[in-house]
């Protein structure tokens, strides 16, 4: 009879104590956010339950979830490799940039803009021409607006960033063709 009623349950990651209970579906939905939204670090607390989730520099990650002896007798055997899975998914490889264009990054972070205010044109669009000294978007920084340039000669063959979202440091804004 026990047995058969374990069967019918879904999988669960039980951690700390027995009144916590938190589903595979759960984490990778966080997972998902992280990478949607380009969060660094995840942290969720709740009574005796804390996990922590965090994004390496290069996209790859860690999950952390502190525990003690006795939550851990408690779980099943195969629960450890759930937080393999989810190291995993958040190291998933970025996608190389083509051979001939070059990123233009972000040099800090802060909430992308493509134009000094909302009603007016971009700084620039995909087929603009840019030097060195082009002003390509706006990145707000604790309430400065940092104007970014170039720093290159070449033509933008496309904007990466999306208009009015957070940027990580590193982050590709545009892509440029060199010229």
């Amino acid at each position: 009879m026990l047995n058969e009623q374990y069967r019918e349950t879904p999988p669960i990651v039980e951690l700390l104590t027995p009144e916590i209970i938190v589903d595979l579906k759960d984490i990778k939905a966080i997972i998902d956010l992280m990478r949607k939204n380009s969060i660094s670090e995840f942290e969720l607390e709740r009574q005796d339950f804390k996990i922590r989730l965090k994004r390496g520099p290069n996209g790859g990650g860690t999950a952390v979830v502190p525990y003690d002896d006795t939550a851990l007798a408690a779980l099943p055997a195969v629960q450890p490799h759930i937080l393999v899975q989810a190291a995993a998914a958040l190291s998933a490889p970025a996608p190389a940039p083509a051979s001939n264009e070059q990123d233009l990054k972000s040099p800090m972070i802060g909430t992308f803009y493509r134009a000094p205010s909302p009603e007016s044109a971009p700084y620039v669009e995909v087929g603009t021409e840019v030097n060195p000294d082009t002003v390509v978007c706006i990145i707000e920084a604790m309430k400065v607006m940092n104007e970014i340039k170039a720093e290159c000669k070449g033509v933008i063959s496309q904007a990466v960033a999306e208009n009015a979202k957070p940027v990580e440091f590193g982050q590709p804004l545009f892509k440029v063709r060199p010229k």
